[in-house]
């Protein structure tokens, strides 16, 4: 009798699993471009001009936030000249000490102390705060402006000052009126609010139909 041959059953072929696509494909070429990009752009050297300017940016920031953590006094029309008188007579003073009576330097100081006198005036004198700011400043030329013995080359000699250095004290007011004008806007525009919140919260009035 003839036997068959047997032969040992063959493992099928399995087909390959499909390969991930690549980084460089076709499939993922914009998300590999757009991560190129953003890589190449944080390597670039940020220019001078852009670093100034988040300096400057910066520095105007902490310069706020000086001035908001400053106090707030509420001063009367009187308290704001004699704050702005003292503040400009013992600057002078220190200014004649130190640098031998530069009016380059006490112009500056002025300007601050304008600004200063504008913003703590209490809002109910507001007007004070641009007629005491020259007082101050002509109270502070005494220590320096010179002038020959006697009372009246002092007066000349303070004369002579106001007329020569007349743009700084032309700056200071109107530093101190343009803050004024600012905050009396402000404080006009706050009543408003007031006022029409105020008619829009009370009832609408029904008139009672006579009899």
């Amino acid at each position: 009798m003839e036997q068959h041959r047997t032969r040992p059953p063959q493992p099928r072929s399995r087909r390959p699993a499909p390969l991930p696509p690549q980084a460089g494909g076709a499939g993922d070429r914009t998300g590999s471009g757009t991560v190129y990009r953003a890589a190449s752009r944080s390597g670039r050297p940020v220019p001078p001009v852009a670093l100034t300017l988040r300096r400057g940016l910066l520095a105007a920031r902490r310069a706020v936030e000086a001035v908001r953590a400053m106090p707030n006094p509420r001063l009367t029309g009187l308290g704001s000249g004699l704050f702005a008188a003292a503040a400009m007579l013992v600057l002078a003073s220190l200014d004649r000490l130190l640098l031998d009576g530069s009016m380059v330097a006490f112009g500056l100081l002025f300007l601050p102390v304008s600004a200063l006198t504008a913003f703590w005036v209490r809002p109910a004198d507001l007007v004070t705060a641009p007629v005491g700011v020259p007082i101050a400043f002509a109270v502070g030329l005494l220590p320096i402006a010179g002038g020959s013995d006697g009372f009246g080359g002092h007066v000349m000699g303070l004369v002579t000052a106001l007329a020569i250095h007349a743009g700084w004290l032309y700056g200071g007011t109107l530093v101190a009126g343009l803050i004024v004008t600012v905050r009396k806007v402000k404080l006009m525009a706050r009543k408003r609010a007031a006022r029409d919140a105020a008619r829009g919260a009370r009832p609408p009035h029904r008139r009672v139909p006579a009899a």
